[in-house]
């Protein structure tokens, strides 16, 4: 250790595990809403900030949500899903994911994952049943899960003859409906597709440790086949986040457009405008600026980590998949879940805030109450055993980042030797 670092690390210097990007672009934006517009819920700045999300995307409709549970919950009510339905996500994941199947009325069915963190399709198969309703695959990270092969086994002639539709919407669909957890892969690519474009529906996250935020709130965007109205669907989503109102209140609000209707037992669930200015700002720099900056945070990392024996660095870039680059998961190899705890208590003794990316579902006692077992999940487990997330976001300086290296490391070198 150089003489420098060794002094930065006696003086502790504090790195925050993630600070939200709020610049003046941002302060602007927000004041605009507040002073300029006059309107702080669902008005025209959510409207931009859609006709944004869809532009970077590539999708055929957003609609911008309070939260990614409350957007995940939208597309399965839009759905018809009801009590007996089963939804097939992975082990590894965050509890949101489970929790909006429940708060919906269905049953989360969960499948151990691959080494890469994301759902295994050949898992994927045995759970499938006549209660299938949908498959929410996880984005984990940031990287992507395998779309084509999911797709390939929703499309198998013996699946799609076990799918029983209940509404016209499930006919119209007539297989198994496929919903992105994204929450974590805005601006990641599949087959050189933009994330947003290849499921049926894909829902966002904006919450505060997102690579975009808008304080809280998520975005829902529609691919679906082309015998949907995308016109339609879009109104249809509008309606249900709005209490299944016809009409949001910036259209109520104009002169004469009082009136409206209750057509659907719908949620309320709608992104105001306050929020959405914050992520107009940061959408516009994301591409050229923002994502850019992440990827050389994970390509600094990966330099120091790479090759170390101990170390295992997390997928990034290859010629199917790109991440977002939201969350550096790195693994600590050959050490077991107290080693990585004490390797996280020294790590934030030297002022460096980490996360572990996460406690598996099943070890959390909603989901033991549910008769959930940790041992039916044996790389879930294994992967998290061992799982240490590193800061990443916007602003984190090259010197920072050097510290936080050599932190990890001095903390595998005291603790695990």
């Amino acid at each position: 250790m150089n003489h420098c670092l060794d002094n930065r690390m006696k003086n502790n210097m504090k790195i925050p595990y993630s600070i939200p990007l709020i610049n003046e672009d941002v302060v602007n934006e927000v004041n605009d809403a507040l002073k300029e517009t006059g309107w702080i819920t669902s008005g025209p700045k959510v409207l931009q900030f859609e006709k944004e999300i869809k532009n970077f995307t590539q999708s055929d409709s957003v609609i911008c949500v309070n939260s990614w549970t409350s957007g995940a919950m939208l597309a399965m009510r839009w759905f018809g899903l009801e009590p007996g339905d089963e939804v097939i996500i992975p082990s590894y994941t965050y509890a949101a994911t489970a929790l909006s199947i429940l708060n919906i009325g269905a049953k989360p069915i969960m499948v151990d994952v691959k080494d890469d963190f994301t759902i295994d399709p050949k898992k994927i198969i045995d759970k499938i049943s006549k209660n299938t309703k949908v498959i929410m695959p996880v984005d984990i990270g940031g990287w992507p899960s395998d779309y084509k092969s999911i797709y390939e086994i929703i499309n198998l002639n013996k699946i799609k003859n076990l799918f029983i539709p209940k509404n016209h919407i499930q006919e119209k669909l007539n297989r198994i409906l496929i919903i992105s957890d994204s929450a974590h892969s805005f601006g990641a690519k599949y087959m050189n597709k933009q994330i947003g474009s290849i499921s049926d529906i894909t829902v966002f996250s904006f919450h505060s440790v997102k690579n975009i935020t808008t304080g809280e709130g998520g975005a829902v965007c529609l691919k679906l086949p082309n015998n949907f109205d995308i016109v339609e669907e879009e109104r249809c989503f509008k309606n249900l986040s709005l209490n299944g109102q016809n009409k949001s209140s910036f259209e109520k609000n104009q002169i004469g457009g009082w009136r409206y209707d209750i057509i659907d037992k719908g949620l309320k669930v709608n992104m105001p405008d306050i929020c959405a200015a914050i992520g107009i700002a940061q959408i516009r720099i994301y591409k050229e600026t923002l994502l850019p900056e992440r990827k050389k945070i994970f390509e600094q990392y990966d330099k120091f980590f790479k090759n170390k024996k101990w170390a295992k660095i997390p997928l990034s870039k290859n010629n199917k998949f790109e991440s977002s680059y939201h969350l550096y998961m790195l693994r600590i190899n050959s050490i077991d879940e107290k080693l990585r705890d004490k390797m996280i208590s020294y790590i934030s003794s030297k002022g460096v805030g980490v996360n572990v990316h996460y406690i598996p579902m099943p070890q959390l006692t909603l989901f033991k109450n549910l008769n959930y077992k940790i041992s039916d999940y044996p790389i879930t487990y294994n992967l998290y055993c061992n799982e240490i997330t590193l800061p990443v976001y916007n602003n984190l300086t090259s010197k920072e980042i050097d510290y936080v290296c050599h932190v990890v490391e001095d903390a595998y070198l005291k603790t695990c030797n």
